[in-house]
C-alpha cells in the first residue's frame, strides 16, 4: 500500500474513532430531559346550587350580570342601593316590555323554611318577589306585565344574615283570549298586596267579617266575574297546639269553611281551590297567645 494511501486511512479512522468518542462522552452530556414543572391543580368549583345570579332570559331578551338583589334574613325589602350592573338589565327589560306589550315576566321570590314572616303575604318569598316587583314599576316597568310567585324552600345561599338573590324570572308571552285589561291587572295587586286574612278560634271554624274583610271579599268576587281564566286559592293554617296531624286537619276544615262563604258570595265553587298548611308556615310565634291567634288563620289570594 502508498503511503498515500496509508495517509487517507489514518485521515478516515481518525474522523471515526473521534465521532464514536465525542457521542459517547459529549453527547449524553448536552441531552438532558426537560425537568418537569409542578403539576397544576385543577382549579376549584364552587357549587352554590340555591345561588340564583340575575339573569334575565326570555324569547328575543337576555341578560345577566354577576351581582345580585339581597335581602336580610327574615326581612322583605331589598337591600338598598341596588348595584348599576343591576339597573342597567331593568332598563333594558323595560324598552322590551315596551316594544312587546303581549310580554309578560313572573318574578318568584324564595324564602327559607326557617325564616319568620311578619308580612302581611301569605309567604315570606311572595312578599319578597312583591318588593322587587315594586322596584320594577317605581322604575318605569308595567305593572300589568308582572306577576308574582312565593316559594319556601329548606336552605338558600347567604352572607352573614344576608340572603344572595332569592328571586327569579320567568318570561311568557300574556294569553290574548283573557280579559284582563290594566284595570283588572291593578285589583290583582291590590287583592294579593294585601290578602283576605281570616282568623280562628282554638279549634273553632267560624268568624265575624269586619266592613274591610266584606270589602276584600267584593273585591275578589269583581275580579272573578271580570277576569274568566282567574280563580282563588285558599291556604288554611294553624298554631302548633296539639298534634301536626289534627292541625292539618282543621286547618283544612278553616279552608273549607272559606270556601263555603265564598260560594255563598257569588263565587263558583269550581274556581276555588283549598290547601291545608296546618302548622307549618307560622305567621306568628307560637310561644305567645297573640302568635298563636296570627296562625290560626285561612289566608286567601288570586291564582
Amino acid at each position: 500500500m502508498s503511503k498515500k494511501a496509508l495517509y487517507l486511512l489514518g485521515i478516515a479512522l481518525t474522523i471515526i474513532l473521534g465521532t464514536f468518542l465525542y457521542i459517547k462522552f459529549c453527547c449524553n452530556c448536552a441531552v438532558t430531559e426537560p425537568k418537569a414543572g409542578p403539576e397544576k391543580a385543577p382549579p376549584t368549583v364552587i357549587k352554590n346550587e340555591n345561588f340564583v345570579p340575575f339573569v334575565l332570559n326570555g324569547s328575543g331578551f337576555e341578560y345577566q350580570t354577576n351581582d345580585n338583589f339581597k335581602f336580610l334574613k327574615n326581612n322583605s325589602a331589598l337591600i338598598q342601593p341596588i348595584s348599576d350592573s343591576i339597573s342597567i338589565g331593568i332598563e333594558n327589560l323595560k324598552t322590551f316590555l315596551v316594544s312587546n306589550p303581549k310580554q309578560k315576566v313572573t318574578i318568584t321570590g324564595y324564602a327559607t323554611s326557617d325564616e319568620t314572616n311578619t308580612t302581611k303575604f301569605e309567604n315570606l318569598g311572595l312578599a319578597r318577589a312583591n318588593d322587587v316587583k315594586n322596584y320594577f314599576v317605581s322604575k318605569g316597568l308595567a305593572s300589568s306585565q308582572l306577576d308574582t310567585e312565593g316559594k319556601i324552600i329548606n336552605s338558600w345561599e347567604t352572607n352573614a344574615d344576608t340572603l344572595i338573590g332569592p328571586v327569579e324570572y320567568k318570561f311568557e308571552t300574556a294569553d290574548t283570549t283573557s280579559s284582563v285589561t290594566d284595570e283588572w291587572s291593578a285589583l290583582k295587586d291590590k287583592i294579593n298586596a294585601d290578602p283576605l286574612t281570616l282568623h280562628f278560634n282554638t279549634n273553632k271554624s267560624s268568624f265575624n267579617l269586619t266592613n274591610d274583610e266584606k270589602q276584600k271579599v267584593s273585591d275578589i268576587s269583581k275580579y272573578l266575574e271580570n277576569v274568566k281564566n282567574a280563580s282563588v286559592l285558599i291556604i288554611g293554617h294553624s298554631d302548633n297546639v296539639g298534634n301536626r296531624e289534627s292541625n292539618i286537619v282543621l286547618a283544612q276544615k278553616r279552608a273549607d269553611f272559606t270556601k263555603n262563604y265564598l260560594i255563598k258570595n257569588g263565587i263558583e265553587a269550581s274556581r276555588i281551590e283549598t290547601e291545608s298548611k296546618g302548622p307549618d308556615e307560622p305567621a306568628g310565634d307560637n310561644t305567645t297567645a297573640e302568635g298563636k291567634a296570627s296562625n290560626r288563620r285561612t289566608v286567601i289570594t288570586i291564582k
